[in-house]
């Protein structure tokens, strides 16, 4: 008997709440009130009041936390341990009044998309969750009235990220990113290189990662004790944010090249399509170089996360405004390119070993990276042999992580943190059990939309200029 317990029964070891311990939704309570008599089983006998857990509730993880109104209770789970259970005799407590009665419905487990975090200073920001058609942007038909100027930074408060969140550029964004899932849906990395070659502009966008790749091998890491945040980090991006300007412009159709891969024709006035194309651009990359420099993580914090990785994709958001790539460009976009920065940023991060920006720790997808898994679940959606809970066979995994991203993410995972893979990475092992691919990248870009998009210390860093203009 513990005597600070003064209602009887001592708590069994697993019936303590852990740190990470899931929220108990009750329907009604009942404790122990000091003093009471015992019965004749020698069981502390309860009065009609609060309980420490009411019958069959079910113990939720904290991404399924319910919403407001939802029934949590289930049928015939028990929270605690019989030792710790509250009442074990005792007639069922009557519920307080305006207090839901438990509901005989089974209770589901939600997906981790089906929950957002609060914001903060108590704003209210919508859910995005746009429906958009998977559409690539309209390229601009010529250069700004005012010309281009440095991309900048526009979401100072959550007021912001509010009228950005419900605007026509944030649905235009993820009818980007929706549109380049479309074109890599059932198709292995490397078909996108298999059949014709890859555009010119294609080329230049790989050209420009293995070059950035090759500084990483010139500037080595310095000596320290300390694992995370090498300094020679901060030389690496220093070296790319001088060159920003120029790698921008090395992207750009050369002289009497023409305009993207979606290839226009001459004009029916009979300005070629070159020139059109190079008049458009003039003078662009000094707004498209911003992108780039933030593409690369944080030179100050050493950091590097999913804000960056949306700049990036803001990058190639705006090559297509601006005609660079176009539609016949959208596979190689992804299967080509983002493959690249995809290995340039886990050389970077093993290399100089950066910290995770803005790491939900376990409870997140990943520590850095949330792309790869939206568009790699998109390529295993139909495939017959892979499924979902196919990331528990290591064989899988090795065998084909280098044609999906989604399992050479769950590898890079696996082979960075150690530890049972239940524990280190829960979110992922939860969505395992998807019955679905489908179904899997529904829930990846809502996820994206209220995990990333939405989250004002991500969208903060987010970058606006005419090309991806912030709404006024």
């Amino acid at each position: 008997m513990n005597p600070s317990d003064p209602g009887g029964g001592t708590k069994a070891p697993w019936a303590d709440k852990e740190p990470h311990a899931a929220k108990v939704a009750t329907s009604s309570e009942a404790t122990l009130a000091p003093g009471l008599p015992t019965s004749a089983s020698g069981l502390p006998t309860v009065a009609p009041g609060p309980s420490t857990a009411a019958p069959g509730v079910v113990t939720k993880a904290p991404w399924a936390t319910a919403a407001p109104g939802e029934s949590t209770a289930g049928p015939g789970v028990a929270t605690k341990a019989p030792l710790a259970t509250a009442g074990a005799h005792a007639p069922p407590p009557v519920p307080p009044t305006g207090v839901p009665k438990a509901s005989s419905t089974p209770v589901l487990i939600k997906a981790p998309w089906e929950i957002s975090q609060p914001h903060p200073a108590g704003a209210t920001v919508p859910k995005p969750l746009h429906l958009s058609e998977p559409q690539m942007p309209q390229a601009l038909p010529s250069r700004p009235p005012h010309g281009y100027k440095p991309a900048g930074k526009r979401i100072k408060s959550a007021d912001d990220l509010k009228r950005c969140l419900e605007s026509d550029v944030m649905r235009d964004f993820v009818a980007f990113i929706l549109s380049l899932s479309e074109a890599v849906k059932g198709k292995k990395l490397s078909s996108a290189e298999a059949g014709a070659p890859v555009s010119p502009a294609i080329t230049r966008l790989k050209n420009l990662l293995d070059l950035l790749s090759t500084w990483v091998d010139e500037i080595p890491p310095s000596q320290q004790s300390l694992r995370y945040g090498n300094p020679a980090y901060r030389t690496w991006f220093a070296k790319m944010q001088d060159s920003a300007l120029h790698l921008v412009q090395s992207l750009l159709p050369e002289e009497g090249e023409g305009a993207s891969s979606s290839g226009t024709a001459e004009s029916a006035e009979g300005g070629s399509d070159a020139a059109r194309t190079a008049e458009r651009l003039k003078g662009c990359a000094v707004e498209v170089a911003p992108y780039l420099t933030e593409s690369f993580g944080n030179a100050t914090r050493i950091d590097y996360g999913t804000g960056h990785e949306t700049n990036f994709c803001a990058l190639l958001y705006c090559l297509a405004r601006l005609g660079v790539v176009g539609e016949a460009d959208r596979e190689a976009l992804v299967s080509v390119v983002f493959r690249k920065y995809l290995a340039l940023m886990r050389k970077i991060q093993t290399t100089y070993w950066l910290e995770p920006a803005g790491s939900h720790g376990v409870w997140g997808l990943d520590d850095y990276q949330f792309l790869p898994f939206l568009w790699g679940a998109s390529q295993l959606s139909g495939n017959p042999m892979i499924k979902p809970k196919s990331i528990h066979n290591q064989e899988i995994v090795e065998m084909y992580s280098d044609e999906y991203l989604y399992l050479a993410c769950v590898r890079f995972v696996k082979q960075v943190k150690k530890g049972p893979f239940a524990e280190t990475s829960p979110i992922i092992n939860d969505i395992s059990s998807v019955p679905s691919w489908n179904k899997v990248h529904g829930g990846m870009v809502k996820m994206y939309q209220v995990e990333v998009l939405s989250k004002f210390p991500i969208m903060q860093h987010f970058l606006f200029g005419s090309l991806l203009p912030f709404p006024e």
